[in-house]
Formats: structure tokens, C-alpha cells, sequence
């Protein structure tokens, strides 16, 4: 792989800290600024749709600069986000932080997915995205842990303040790795804006939202769930975010290999264990063994989609790819917002720690159901095209 997949997964792994690592500090964020559970879980939330929202603004602010140098503004917008996040005297402020952070995550994956894919042989485009997002899923196994443990040590402002110095390394990979790449020419916004017409993408979109929301629905109450269910002591915690963290390594790395050779199948047994497996959490979760390897297994079977979704988005969208991707990262995150949201709601209506699993079932099952019936859709264009292709050949003679 080239080397400056290397600098993507750089940046990835500062995003995927920040993004993660809140899960863990929840109730140390939440004693600090005197508000309750749910209340703090507005956080994921915020975050979740700052991502939303910032995906297609910075997408249109950077048509008109190489992609590189939008990376580069986009850690920048990063590092910022996170500085006022340490510094919060208040909760929204925080959570402002959280946002501003937020407004890069999407455009940073969706160009870095692009630049990706465009930096190797087409038969290994998904092994491609999947090698910058390994920085997502190691940060699940380094970064969230350590500033986990940090936050508990010594207060969760000092994490985010080393996050910020992350997104420091972050842009220095970027500017010294990443090859000027010219903008692609005769490709405007319109062009990126109508790849939303094609069904095939809105139903990728649509799995994204609701596969990667299940597993959302499971891990962002994650530590409250572990210490008064399981009864794992909080220090514990930090431990099941590593299980968590090699989980998502592991599956990221098995769906790209197999994405490139059977996309959509991928996505069936991915989408069908993660329900399986969510549905047994709400089990599992009263045994600290079962529980550990149920957190492990979650990673694993959410992250194995996440390279079939991003590329299957990248080959629908034909020749302008860019807003597309950027738009299925925030709909991955538009999925972590719903899934914080309904969870809450489950939280707040007294169902138990657990009922969040239930949640995660429910949109898990959605997905599958919206794969298959994009590969039903795709089916039928094949076969008209055959039927079509005779009648058209003989128009012709």
C-alpha cells in the first residue's frame, strides 16, 4: 500500500479517538458539569450531527481547492474543536466543542476515502479504504483506552487536550505524505449532488444509517451498562474498549479483503450477526466473560460492513464520488445521533441499561432488509439490460 495511506489513517485514528473515546468518560463528563446520563449523552449526539451537517457544507467549501489542502483545513478545524472542549467551563460548551470538531470528521473521510481509492488498482480500492480507516479501529484499541484511563486518572479535559495534539500529528502527516492531487476536471457540484438521484446510492446511505447505528444504540452507554449490570469496576471499563477497539480492527480488516471480492454477501452475514449478537448482549451482559466477548464480537461484526458500505457508495456514484462519500460518512453518524437518541429514550423511560441492545436489533434488521432489496434492485436492471441489449442490436441492423 502507498505510503501516504499512512497519513489518512494518522488523521483517522485522532478523529476515531475523539469520536470514541466520550463513551468511556460519559459519567466523569456528566458529574462535572452536573447533568445526568442522558443528558450528557447529547454529546454523542451533537457530535453525531455536527458530522451530518458538516459533511456536505465542507464538501462544497473544498470543490474549489486540491484535496490535499482541504485535508489540511479540515485537521485544523479539528484541532480547534477539541482545544475548546478541554477548556469548557460549561456544558454547552462542550458540546459546542464536540461540533466544531465534528464539521471536519465527514469531509476528512469522505475526501480521504476518494484520494484513497484513487491512490491504487481498482481491484483493491476497498482494501484501500479499509487500510485509512484501520486508524479508526486502532484508535478504538489505543486511543480511547488511554484517554479513557487518563480521564479517570487525572480529568477527562487533559484527554481532549491530548486529542487536539493528535490532531497536530494528524495534519503533519497530511501535509508531508499526501501528494498534490489535482482536482478532477469537468466534475462540478451539480455532477456530485445528482449522484443522489441513483437509488442504489440512497439505499446505501440508508444501510449505513441503520446498520452502524446499531451498533451506537449498544456501545454509547456502554460504561454505565458494564459497571451497574455487569458490575465491572470503572477502571474495567477502559479494558472493554480495548476488547471493543480489536474487535473493529479485526473486522475492518476482513470486510475489506472480502469486499473487493463479494461486496454484497459481505454485508448480509455482517448485518445478520450483528443483530444476532446485540440480541444476545441483553444476555450477556449479566456475565463479565460473555459480556467481554459479546463488546468484542459487536466491534467486529459493525466494522466488517463499514468498507462494503463506503465503496459500494463510491462505485454508484459513478464519476463524482466526493460528496457521495462524504455523505455516507455522515450518515454513519447520522445512524451513532439516532441511536444515542433512542437509546436515551429507552434510558429515560426506565427500561434498563440494557434496553438499548433492543434498539440496536431493531435497526441492525433494517439494514439487512435495505441490502436486500438494493441486491433485488440491482438484480432486475441486470436482467432488463439483457432482455434490452437483443431488441437494441436488432433496432440497429
Amino acid at each position: 500500500m502507498p505510503l501516504a495511506l499512512l497519513a489518512l489513517a494518522i488523521g483517522a485514528f485522532g478523529i476515531g479517538t475523539t469520536e470514541f473515546v466520550i463513551m468511556g468518560l460519559l459519567p466523569q463528563v456528566a458529574d462535572g458539569f452536573g447533568v445526568d446520563i442522558p443528558t450528557a449523552g447529547w454529546l454523542v449526539t451533537g457530535y453525531a450531527l455536527g458530522v451530518v451537517l458538516g459533511a456536505p457544507i465542507m464538501t462544497v467549501l473544498g470543490t474549489r481547492i486540491s484535496r490535499k489542502r482541504m485535508l489540511m483545513l479540515l485537521m485544523g478545524l479539528f484541532i480547534a474543536g477539541n482545544l475548546l472542549s478541554a477548556v469548557a467551563p460549561v456544558f454547552g460548551v462542550m458540546l459546542l466543542g464536540r461540533v466544531v470538531a465534528s464539521l471536519a470528521h465527514g469531509a476528512f473521510f469522505g475526501i480521504g476515502s476518494v484520494v484513497a481509492a484513487d491512490l491504487v488498482a481498482p481491484d483493491k480500492k476497498a482494501a484501500a479504504i479499509a487500510y485509512m480507516f484501520t486508524g479508526l479501529t486502532i484508535a478504538n484499541v489505543v486511543g480511547v483506552p488511554m484517554g479513557t484511563f487518563v480521564g479517570q486518572a487525572v480529568g477527562w479535559r487533559v484527554t481532549f487536550a491530548i486529542v487536539a495534539a493528535l490532531g497536530v500529528a494528524g495534519l503533519l502527516g497530511v501535509a508531508k505524505l499526501i501528494p498534490e492531487m489535482p482536482k478532477q476536471q469537468g466534475v462540478r457540484l451539480r455532477h456530485e449532488v445528482a449522484a443522489f438521484k441513483n437509488i442504489q446510492v440512497l439505499l446505501a446511505l440508508g444501510m449505513t444509517v441503520l446498520g452502524f447505528g446499531g451498533v451506537f444504540a449498544a456501545i454509547t452507554y456502554i460504561a454505565p451498562e458494564m459497571t451497574e449490570i455487569t458490575g465491572f469496576a470503572e477502571g474495567s471499563v477502559t479494558w472493554l474498549l480495548v476488547l471493543l477497539g480489536l474487535g473493529m480492527v479485526a473486522g475492518n480488516l476482513v470486510g475489506g479483503k472480502f469486499a473487493d471480492r463479494a461486496l454484497m454477501p459481505m454485508l448480509y452475514i455482517s448485518l445478520t450477526l450483528l443483530a444476532v449478537t446485540l440480541a444476545l448482549f441483553t444476555l450477556t451482559a449479566h456475565s463479565k466473560v460473555l459480556a467481554a466477548l459479546t463488546i468484542f464480537l459487536i466491534g467486529a461484526f459493525g466494522f466488517a460492513s463499514v468498507p462494503s458500505l463506503q465503496k459500494r457508495v463510491l462505485d454508484r456514484a459513478g464519476a463524482a464520488p466526493t460528496m457521495a462519500s462524504a455523505m455516507n460518512i455522515g450518515a454513519f453518524n447520522l445512524g451513532n445521533a439516532l441511536a444515542a437518541w433512542l437509546g436515551g429514550l429507552t434510558l429515560s423511560a426506565g427500561l434498563g441499561l440494557t434496553a438499548p441492545n433492543w434498539v440496536g436489533v431493531v435497526l441492525a434488521v433494517s439494514a439487512l432488509g435495505l441490502a436486500i432489496t438494493s441486491a433485488a434492485l440491482e438484480r432486475r436492471e441486470r436482467n432488463a439490460a439483457i432482455v434490452d441489449s437483443p431488441a437494441r442490436e436488432l433496432a440497429a441492423a
